[in-house]
C-alpha cells in the first residue's frame, strides 16, 4: 500500500463508522490510560491505570506551575496601558504612538505564548488527565474574549477560574467561571442593570439575560430542563450587581443590582441588601440539582467515552455526583471504575488542538523547542493550521463551546489539514527522524494495526512514514 492509497484509507476510517474495524483486536488497558484518559503516547511517566490517574490528579500541578501562561491580572494591567495610550493619542501627546505600538505587540506576543504554552503542558506533562479535565471544563464555561484590551486574556481566566477547581465540588468551579470577569465581558453581564436599582433608574438602564440563560442551559440543568423564561428573568435580576471595569476591576455594585427577591426554581433567594452570597447560593442550589447532575456527567462520559455514552456508566457517574455533593474527583472515579469506560477504543475523534499537540508529544517536541519559534511563524503555520482544521484557538463559535462530536470534526477540509500538518510535523521534528518502523509503536503502542505498522515501515522515506502515522486513523481516534 502507498501514501496516497493509506491516506484514503485514513481519512476514510477516520470518517465513517469503518473505524471499528481498526480496533476488534483487544488494546491493553495501559493503552486507554494512556490514549483515551490521557495525550497519548510517550508515556512520560503517565500513570497506566485508573488508580494512578486519580492520584496524580489529586497531587500537585507540576506542570502548570512549570510552564505557567499569562495571567489574567497581567492582560488587565495592559489594557488600562492601552487604554491611557489611546487618550494621549486622541490629546496629542507625544510618545502615544509608540506606546499603542509596544501595547499590541505585547498582546500579540502573549497570545502566542499562551498558545505554545498550551501545546507543551500537553507535550511535557506526566498528568495528561489533568490538562484533559482542563480542556473539558474550558469548553464547558466557555468565554472568548469579545474586546481589544481582552484579547489574550483568555488562558488567563481558565487558569483562575477552571484549573484550581477541576478535583474539587462542582459548585466552586460554577462560582469561579460564572463570576469571572471574562465571563462577566463575554456574555454581556456588565451592562445588566436592575431596572430598580438607584443606577438603573437614574440612568433608565435594564436587565441583560445572556448570563442567566447560558449559566442554566448550558453550564448547569441543560437544554430541555424543566426552567421557565420567569426563571431566567428572576435569575438575571439576581445577578445584577455583577459588574467588571478596567479601571475599577470586579466587583458587587450594591446600586445596580435590582432590589427585592428574587425566585428561580421555586425557592427565594435575596430580599435584604444586594449581596455575592445571594447569588452563591442560587449557584450552588443550581449545582446541586439532579437535572445538573445528570447533564455533567452524561457530557463528561461523551468527551471521554464515546458520542452516545454508555447508559449504565452515566447513572455510575451521576449516582457519584449525587451522593457527593458534586465532588468532580468522585465523578472520575466512578467513570474509570466502570467497566464501559475501558472497551470500544477509538470511538471519539481528537479535536484539532489535541490532535496538534499529541503530535508533538509523539515527535518528541518540547517546551524550548515551541519557545524557539518566532511569533510569527507560530501564528501562520501552526495558529493557521488550526484553524484550517476547523478550531480557531481561543475563538469557540458560541457560548456552548466547540462540538465535541466525531461528525463535527470528520470534515473533508479539516481531514485535509490533518494530513498536511501530519506530514509538515514529520518534516520539521526537532532532532533525528525517527524510524518509521519505530515510530508507529512508540506512538500507538498496541493500536496500531497490522496494515499501518506495514505501512509505515514500506514507506519511501522516514519522513513519509512517520507522516503516515500521525495522519492515520489510529492516532486520531481515542
Amino acid at each position: 500500500m502507498g501514501a496516497v492509497d493509506l491516506l484514503d484509507h485514513a481519512h476514510e476510517a477516520i470518517k465513517a463508522d469503518r473505524f471499528m474495524t481498526l480496533f476488534e483486536r483487544p488494546i491493553a488497558p495501559e493503552t486507554y490510560a494512556l490514549v483515551r484518559f490521557g495525550m497519548g503516547f510517550p508515556a512520560l511517566g503517565s500513570p497506566p491505570d485508573g488508580r494512578g490517574i486519580l492520584t496524580r490528579l489529586a497531587g500537585p500541578d507540576r506542570i502548570g506551575a512549570l510552564l505557567p501562561v499569562i495571567s489574567f491580572d497581567a492582560v488587565v494591567n495592559a489594557g488600562r496601558s492601552l487604554r491611557a495610550a489611546q487618550r494621549d493619542q486622541r490629546k496629542g501627546v507625544e510618545g502615544s504612538e509608540a506606546a499603542l505600538k509596544e501595547w499590541r505587540v505585547w498582546m500579540r506576543t502573549s497570545f502566542v505564548q499562551n498558545f505554545t504554552t498550551d501545546l507543551a503542558r500537553i507535550a511535557e506533562t506526566d498528568d495528561p488527565f489533568r490538562e484533559r479535565l482542563h480542556r473539558f471544563w474550558a469548553n464547558h464555561f466557555t468565554a472568548r474574549s469579545r474586546r481589544v484590551h481582552l484579547f489574550a486574556a483568555g488562558a488567563g481566566y481558565a487558569e483562575q477560574a477552571i484549573r484550581p477547581h477541576l478535583n474539587r465540588r462542582f459548585a466552586e468551579m460554577l462560582k469561579a467561571a460564572v463570576t469571572h470577569p471574562f465571563m462577566m465581558v463575554y456574555l454581556d453581564q456588565v451592562g445588566s442593570v436592575g431596572p430598580n436599582s438607584p443606577y438603573g433608574k437614574r440612568r433608565g438602564r435594564g436587565l441583560n439575560e445572556n448570563l442567566a440563560r447560558e449559566v442554566l442551559e448550558l453550564h448547569t440543568l441543560g437544554v430541555g430542563a424543566a426552567y421557565t423564561q420567569a426563571d431566567v428573568t428572576q435569575f438575571a435580576e439576581l445577578l445584577t450587581g455583577l459588574n467588571f471595569s478596567l479601571k475599577s476591576g470586579a466587583r458587587f455594585q450594591n446600586n445596580r443590582a435590582e432590589p427585592g427577591a428574587e425566585t428561580v426554581l421555586g425557592k427565594v433567594y435575596g430580599g435584604g441588601r444586594p449581596a455575592l452570597a445571594d447569588i452563591h447560593a442560587v449557584l450552588e442550589d443550581l449545582a446541586r440539582h439532579p437535572a445538573t447532575a445528570a447533564h455533567i456527567c452524561r457530557k463528561l462520559a461523551a468527551h471521554f467515552v464515546a458520542d452516545q455514552p454508555d447508559a449504565g456508566l452515566v447513572a455510575a457517574m451521576t449516582g457519584a455526583y449525587r451522593d457527593t455533593d458534586g465532588e468532580l474527583g468522585a465523578v472520575y472515579a466512578a467513570m474509570l471504575d466502570h467497566p464501559a469506560a475501558w472497551r470500544g477504543f477509538g470511538a471519539k475523534v481528537k479535536q484539532p488542538l489535541e490532535f496538534m499537540a499529541t503530535s508533538l508529544r509523539a515527535l518528541g517536541v518540547r517546551s524550548a523547542d515551541l519557545q524557539g519559534i518566532r511569533p510569527n511563524r507560530v501564528r501562520k503555520i501552526m495558529m493557521g493550521t488550526l484553524r484550517r482544521m476547523g478550531q480557531q484557538y481561543q475563538a469557540p463559535p458560541g457560548p456552548d463551546g466547540w462540538p465535541d462530536t466525531q461528525a463535527a470534526w470528520v470534515q473533508p477540509h479539516g481531514m485535509a489539514a490533518r494530513i498536511a500538518w501530519a506530514m509538515d510535523a514529520a518534516a520539521r521534528a526537532p532532532g533525528t527522524m525517527p524510524d518509521p518502523r519505530e515510530f508507529v509503536v512508540d506512538a500507538l503502542g498496541d493500536a496500531a494495526g497490522s496494515r499501518l505498522v506495514w505501512a509505515a515501515g514500506a514507506a519511501q522515506n522516514r519522513i513519509e512514514g512517520v507522516g503516515l502515522v500521525l495522519a492515520s486513523a489510529e492516532f486520531n481516534r481515542r
